[in-house]
């Protein structure tokens, strides 16, 4: 009969730390379901996002730890997450199950944001969380052509409004409501209405996270998301030239003001890698969101690489993430989805465990 206890399984595994609390996994708790069967040893570890880019390395140095004990000669370890939500009082009734809500700002258009919006979105909703996409941009709405997703959304006898679903994710965005060719001709505070309705009336159900996509600038939309929703962060995208840059810092710059975290900067179109000759040629200028992250006191995220096809994967409605996977792109959202996500976890670590929702990978292996 084995003598392994779980202080001895406990022991082996708490070396292991999580890197953005700086602790073992045991001191935070994320070590659950510890079970000793013979000389079997099962538990999971439960981490604060399914979009924790370091899970596998947990998992793999779980395994050999505990493997490594006298008397343990099979081990089963199953990765879950708990969605830690932000702290928030008040939230809009649609909002109310939505446990991050992170909005995708510019200082100007033109910059790529809506691109990084989508991206990020299925990026996050890749690693298993459960994720919704809000196009605020009313008067440019571009998410529906993007993502290739039409129809008239359903509303429910409590007069809720039902998101259309694409690419596994839940979306909802003015163009849905308007025709295709048709202008969104509205004073301000009709957008501020139509904003208010997405946010509180739009049955988005249980999220780990909610991105926004709004509009460019600094204007009445994106002050009433500010007001309207719990924002969890704020992702600020520029391009490397300086005219975008004055402008991004503005828009950081309310963010502060309205005491919205700002979770940091992207530099969308970085650079350019010749297909011919391999070399990355700076296009647009080099250094500036660097540069301007350091003065307003954040963070440059990541660099995203210019690539031609982009645009036409959005114009068909199959985003570089789904129709180019292996690309630099894609790898760069993925990256930044893994950034977030842990950002978030560091901010909401001391949120009340009822707010998150639980995932298992089944198939993880």
């Amino acid at each position: 009969m084995s003598s392994l206890t779980e202080g001895d399984v406990l022991n082996a595994l708490r070396p292991i730390e999580d890197p953005d609390f700086g602790r073992s996994i045991v001191d935070l708790d994320f070590v659950k379901n510890l079970q000793i069967e013979g000389q079997r040893v099962s538990f999971s570890i439960e981490l604060t996002t399914p979009a924790c880019p370091v899970k596998e390395k947990f998992k793999e140095a779980a395994h050999s730890a505990v493997l490594a004990l006298d008397g343990v000669s099979e081990v089963d370890v199953t990765m879950t997450a708990h969605t830690r939500g932000s702290k928030h009082e008040g939230k809009p009734d649609g909002l109310a199950r939505v446990h991050n809500v992170i909005a995708v700002a510019s200082g100007k258009g033109g910059v790529g944001k809506s691109t990084v919006a989508v991206n990020l979105a299925l990026a996050l909703a890749e690693t298993g969380a459960q994720v919704g996409l809000l196009d605020c941009d009313i008067y440019g709405p571009s998410i529906p052509l993007m993502l290739g997703v039409a129809g008239q959304p359903r509303v429910t006898p409590d007069k809720k409004i039902e998101p259309l679903e694409s690419c596994g994710i839940v979306v909802m965005s003015i163009g849905f409501l308007v025709g295709e060719n048709s202008p969104v001709i509205w004073r301000g505070p009709m957008v501020h209405g139509v904003i208010r309705q997405f946010l509180g009336e739009v049955s988005w159900g249980e999220l780990d996270y909610l991105v926004i996509d709004l509009p460019p600038g600094t204007g009445d939309a994106v002050l009433t998301v500010t007001q309207t929703a719990p924002l969890a962060g704020a992702v600020i995208v520029t391009t490397p030239q300086e005219v975008a840059l004055i402008d991004a810092r503005k828009g950081l710059q309310m963010f502060q003001t309205v005491q919205v975290p700002v979770l940091g900067i992207v530099e969308n179109m970085s650079y350019f890698v010749c297909d011919g000759c391999g070399k990355r040629h700076v296009i647009f200028g080099e250094g500036g969101a660097a540069r301007a992250a350091s003065e307003l006191d954040t963070e440059l995220l990541v660099q995203v690489p210019l690539q031609p096809d982009v645009v036409s994967a959005g114009d068909e409605g199959k985003p570089t993430l789904l129709a180019r996977p292996d690309s630099p792109v894609a790898a760069a959202m993925r990256e930044l989805a893994g950034l977030i996500a842990r950002k978030l976890s560091v901010l909401n670590s001391e949120a009340p465990a009822v707010l998150g929702a639980n995932i298992e990978w089944v198939d993880s292996p």
